[in-house]
């Protein structure tokens, strides 16, 4: 897959060679709605999403963006049962897919999780539990096409588990690690995955929260996601200069570093 350019108007071409379908599970997201935007161009986009009767506003962004056709499927990630169907009808009617994006989750409430091990074990089930199982499907299913993008967001908080958010920073490193793993699996498939690994994102999953040091918007996150799609890459950090960060946050020793703040 290769993207293009952009062009004198300052917008991204269209993918070249290849016009394959977006899948985008998770079809509510800031960041995974500006990938979209972006790769829409001629494009049929499926929003997978809880409610999908609901997503008329999203729908209608992306066929401005210029998508050809925008259709919105039921998609319930905590329901592991239902993924393997949801994704094969998806496939059946919309394929080939290009590109597929995982952009859902949960940020969860840290000092709940501490007291309720029902929360806690609900957002491990989101973003780690229910993230492998719509990666190993959708793995299967691109193996058999010969071809396809994975996009998987890991974060900041799963490269070092910090006290202050564990719980999510868990579920982040576990999706780290199996997303690496896959990706090497993938190797020679014709399949490829890109992690993608962002600082604090200003949005609405993190709205009344100080933004970090070296944060991003969504807009700056789904243009780094294009950009290393376009590249071929299997690893992303946004910003960029968090790559030397990340390094130097494994070296900090534990007495300080289970004093970080979030």
């Amino acid at each position: 897959m290769t993207l293009g350019s952009k062009n004198d108007s300052g917008r991204r071409s269209n993918l070249i060679d290849d016009h394959g379908a977006v899948l985008l599970l998770g079809g509510r997201s800031e960041i995974g709605l500006e990938i979209a935007s972006r790769l829409a161009p001629g494009r049929t986009i499926v929003l997978a999403a809880r409610r999908s009767t609901e997503l008329a506003e999203e729908r209608d962004s992306l066929l401005e963006a210029g998508a050809a056709v925008v259709k919105c499927v039921e998609f319930d990630a905590d329901d592991l049962d239902s993924h393997e169907q949801l994704l094969t009808s998806v496939v059946a009617e919309h394929g080939p897919l290009s590109v597929a994006v995982l952009a859902f989750g949960v940020l969860g409430d840290q000092a709940r999780a501490e007291r309720d091990a029902r929360h806690a074990v609900g957002v491990v089930h989101t973003d780690y539990v229910a993230q492998i199982s719509a990666l190993t499907h959708l793995a299967n299913l691109l193996r058999e096409q010969g071809s396809g993008r994975i996009v998987v967001f890991s974060s900041v908080a799963g490269v070092r588990v910090r006290r202050a958010n564990y719980v999510y920073g868990s579920a982040k490193a576990g999706l780290d690690g199996f997303a690496s793993g896959l990706g090497d699996a993938l190797h020679g498939s014709g399949v490829s995955l890109l992690l993608v690994r962002p600082g604090f994102v200003i949005g609405r999953m993190t709205e009344g929260m100080s933004p970090a040091p070296m944060s991003s918007t969504p807009g700056q996150v789904a243009e780094a996601v294009v950009r290393g799609l376009s590249r071929g890459s299997s690893r992303v950090a946004v910003p960029g200069r968090l790559g030397p960060v990340f390094f130097i946050m494994r070296m900090v020793p534990q007495a300080i570093w289970r004093r970080m703040p979030r």
